[in-house]
């Protein structure tokens, strides 16, 4: 029986677009590079170094600089420039009625992670934040995964997480828990399938879908 939900919070509770992808194309300006922000969107998930890695070539010594950049601007502006989506409260709401336990489990560090739940109301409804060091070390979503799971001492079966691109659906399988993949965040229908997402909820609505697992 279901008892905790996990949920990601970039791209499944809030809508971090514009503050991630201003905050990166400062970081990129800063090494003369020109981006366009659309091009941006596929840092919204995955950990900084990695994405910086991946999508720029660049060494380990230039991707901390990178983040060091980003986190100028985010950690000032960037942060806040974030939208609840529409209805998530309500669904929130209904969880914690029936009694669910819920948790946060995300990529991005947890300093940052407990600052934009306060400023969005959202702190209430989670009993605890699971993301990762601002030195971005235990940044693998399993790995956050794995620390909220030690922190309720859950069973497998008993916990659902939430989240919109494939770590979160890989995340939940290297645990050994089930998960469900929203599609009105930044990961599509093809990613979370192949990731081998239990579920897939297109809108913010269907997620009280949860309610009768």
């Amino acid at each position: 029986m279901l008892k905790y939900v996990f949920f990601d919070l970039d791209g499944t509770l809030t809508d971090p677009a514009e503050g991630i992808t201003g905050s990166v194309l400062y970081a990129l300006d800063k090494f003369g590079i020109e981006e366009n922000k659309e091009n941006l969107l596929k840092f919204i998930g995955p950990p900084l170094l990695d994405s910086f890695r991946d999508f720029y070539g660049f060494d380990e010594q230039k991707c901390w600089k990178a983040v060091e950049y980003y986190r100028e601007r985010f950690g000032k502006i960037g942060l806040f420039e974030n939208e609840v989506y529409c209805g998530i409260i309500d669904v929130l709401e209904a969880l914690k009625k029936k009694g669910l336990r819920l948790l946060v489990a995300t990529s991005k560090p947890t300093f940052y992670s407990k600052q934009i739940l306060d400023k969005f109301g959202l702190s209430p409804y989670f009993e605890y934040v699971s993301g990762s060091d601002m030195n971005e070390k235990n940044s693998n979503k399993a790995t956050i995964i794995k620390a909220a799971l030690d922190y309720c001492k859950a069973l497998p079966e008993e916990v659902l997480m939430v989240g919109d691109r494939f770590y979160d659906i890989v995340g939940a399988k290297e645990n050994g828990i089930k998960s469900a993949g929203v599609l009105y965040g930044y990961g599509s229908y093809a990613e979370l399938s192949e990731a081998g997402a239990d579920y897939i909820f297109e809108t913010v609505d269907d997620l009280m879908q949860i309610i009768g697992m």
